[in-house]
């Protein structure tokens, strides 16, 4: 009984090292086939390619993966959108990229009005043509573009671009058309350069040198500054560059210099501190006269009843 159970133990073993075998060959085989097949299948292209990986008994994708590609292969092309649509979508993008990354690059220090107006003016004219109803190459893109979905995407994001070019009053700046910048913010730009160029020749050594040779430039930035706040003529890049040459005068370099409209409001102050005193100086000045004024007549009398004692004594 225990030879006969020996012996179909050792079939049994045999008889499964001999279809490992067979199946490792199978694996290999089909792993050769299948590599083979996507090295010819990827010359010819990469969808093909990607399909034969995802049949592959090698890779064995899970079902978000393998989902995504099938949704990939079979998701059609858009009717409503035409050739000529297409092309202005593309080229909405390609612009919208270069306005946010010129946003990106000079948001430190904020510079943004006037180093991205040109930018934004080609992205607003791309937008215009792509919502207006006017027909170009015969057709309108304004419906398959701007409202064929529920999120309407282009508009979306060129609300937003648009909301932060008016947040920064960059309109205040440029001229009308985008085509150059204000002659009041070149003025700024320019008593700003020479403003930070006094303060760079003097920062390394004495502070105080500074503080002196630098006056003259500061004092007409900032008065050329007040000027534009006025006027409503300043934007973010004028408001950015003055709040960081304030900072660098009074934090770093320690400098200050008395305002000159501080003059009529020390004048105004110290008046009404010296007010009380002489109100109560001429009421003081004002009693003392009547006083005397009350007691001259008493004076008087005593002197004449004075006199009629002395009369009548004689």
């Amino acid at each position: 009984m225990s030879l006969y159970k020996n012996s179909s133990f050792l079939v049994l073993l045999v008889l499964s090292y001999m279809y490992a075998l067979v199946s490792s060959g199978e694996v290999n085989v089909s792993a050769t086939e299948s590599a083979d097949t996507m090295r010819q299948a990827s010359s010819f292209s990469p969808a093909a390619a990607a399909v034969v990986v995802v049949n592959s008994p090698v890779f064995e994708p899970g079902e978000d993966s393998l989902l995504s590609l099938n949704l990939l292969s079979s998701s059609p092309e858009d009717p409503e959108i035409s050739v000529y649509c297409s092309e202005l979508l593309k080229i909405f993008g390609q612009r919208y990229s270069a306005y946010v990354n010129c946003l990106a690059t000079f948001a430190r220090p904020v510079q943004v009005c006037q180093m991205c107006f040109s930018n934004y003016s080609i992205l607003t004219d791309i937008y215009m043509n792509i919502s207006s109803d006017q027909m170009g190459a015969n057709e309108s893109c304004r419906d398959s573009l701007l409202r064929s979905d529920r999120l309407m995407l282009v508009y979306l994001l060129y609300s937003n671009v648009k909301d932060i070019w008016i947040k920064s009053d960059c309109g205040k700046c440029i001229t009308n058309g985008f085509q150059s910048l204000t002659n009041d913010t070149l003025y700024f730009l320019n008593a700003h350069t020479q403003t930070i160029t006094c303060f760079n020749k003097y920062k390394q050594g004495n502070q105080t040198e500074l503080c002196k040779d630098c006056k003259t430039p500061y004092r007409g930035l900032n008065e050329l500054y007040s000027r534009m706040e006025t006027n409503e003529t300043m934007c973010i890049d004028i408001e950015d560059a003055m709040n960081m040459t304030r900072i660098l005068w009074s934090k770093k370099y320690n400098c200050s210099f008395p305002r000159e409209e501080t003059v009529p409001v020390i004048a105004v102050s110290s008046f009404m501190l010296f007010l009380p005193i002489i109100f109560y100086l001429s009421s003081f000045l004002h009693s003392e006269q009547k006083k005397r004024k009350l007691i001259h007549p008493k004076r008087a009398k005593s002197y004449s009843s004075l006199m009629n004692i002395q009369s009548k004594l004689s």
